[in-house]
């Protein structure tokens, strides 16, 4: 019997490799990450629905992932990009590099502490999910091959960041990659 079942699990997890997920699996197995109200900021899905563009909310809140070579913030100005949801300050242009990926990239943080990330096995593989620490909004992924000094590729998507410049000319906390007025904070 305990033959079977192990034989049984086997079959389940191979089909969770392969397919991503399986609803009767324990969270814990599937790379499971906090709840919204788990976070330290949190706000009402109608709010967020509201003030967000369809494509912020998809990769925000519903870990979804633009395409490639879509998204805005090819600009090299100066100044920081924070989370388009909560407005915490997550990357600087100081560490903003054209990896190729058709993502922003980045090889660091502003603090350590702006960011979670979490184990992702989505799609049949294993990744690093990266995640705003204060709201829980998903930003994207981490890879481990990035420039020095750090070997980091903080691969974001453009539509959970608002651009802040340096001067503050430009929508300030408000301006996203196509900034319409529906991410004011």
């Amino acid at each position: 019997m305990a033959v079977l079942l192990r034989r049984g699990l086997a079959v389940v997890l191979h089909r969770v490799l392969e397919w991503g997920c399986h609803p009767a699996l324990p969270a814990s197995l599937l790379g499971a990450r906090r709840t919204k109200k788990t976070w330290p900021v949190s706000f009402p899905q109608e709010e967020l629905k509201k003030r967000l563009t369809p494509m912020q909310y998809h990769v925000t809140q519903e870990r979804g992932t633009e395409g490639a070579f879509t998204g805005g913030f090819t600009h090299e100005d100066e100044g920081n990009y924070a989370c388009v949801v909560c407005g915490a300050q997550l990357f600087s242009s100081n560490t903003k590099f054209d990896s190729g990926s058709g993502w922003p990239s980045f090889f660091d943080l502003v603090k350590e502490e702006s960011v979670t990330v979490s184990d992702d096995f989505s799609h049949g593989i294993h990744r690093v999910e990266t995640t705003c620490s204060q709201c829980g909004a998903h930003l994207g992924h981490l890879f481990d091959d990035g420039p020095r000094p750090t070997g980091r590729r903080y691969c974001i998507n453009s539509a959970s960041l608002a651009f802040q410049p340096k001067d503050g000319a430009e929508g300030g906390a408000a301006s996203g990659p196509a900034s319409d007025g529906k991410t004011e904070l």
